[in-house]
């Protein structure tokens, strides 16, 4: 492709089932182009080759670009607990981009906006980052907890202490009463 020269538009054979208010930001063909699929960035999510239905920006852990394969690790809920969910990390899913276009921009993008509120704590049997989330056409934030890898994600010390931690958190990001 020349330097101003656009991507073309996604196939509609490609097109992924949108949502009335979705809309395509931006696409890449995965592996040879022969076939393996696309990946669709829209406003509301990401989707993946294969898959019936996009992952919320929300919804995702982290993305990895590295020139030519991009990596997407999703979010695994383990328990949902009173105003916020425990997760883990889903298997991370590699896909190799020849064209990528804007597609690994739009996706750091979208996931760096998705993120109000992070922070590491320590936590009974190890540590765990509490976040809050932007989802588009929700108010508020979505929360999460995500244990670190080795900390125990069933354990009654960690769960009261995640409540506490959730609770300290909403309570310093809450918009101030005017």
């Amino acid at each position: 492709m020349g330097l101003f020269s656009r991507k073309p538009k996604l196939p509609p054979a490609d097109r992924p089932p949108l949502a009335a208010d979705e809309r395509v930001l931006a696409w890449a063909a995965v592996g040879n182009g022969e076939g393996d699929g696309v990946i669709v960035a829209s406003n509301l999510g990401l989707w993946l080759p294969g898959r019936g239905h996009r992952i919320g920006w929300h919804d995702l852990i982290k993305a990895v670009w590295s020139g030519r394969e991009l990596t997407v690790t999703p979010a695994q809920t383990v328990v949902e607990r009173d105003g916020y969910l425990v997760v883990t990390d889903g298997p991370a899913e590699t896909y190799l981009l020849l064209d990528p276009g804007e597609l690994p921009h739009q996706v750091r993008a979208r996931v760096t906006r998705s993120v109000a509120y992070t922070e590491r704590h320590p936590v009974p049997g190890g540590a765990a980052r509490v976040a809050a989330r932007r989802v588009p056409g929700v108010d508020g934030l979505t929360w999460t907890v995500r244990p670190e890898p080795g900390t125990p994600t069933d354990d009654e010390a960690l769960l009261a202490e995640t409540d506490r931690l959730v609770s300290v958190a909403r309570a310093a990001t809450a918009p101030a009463d005017s």
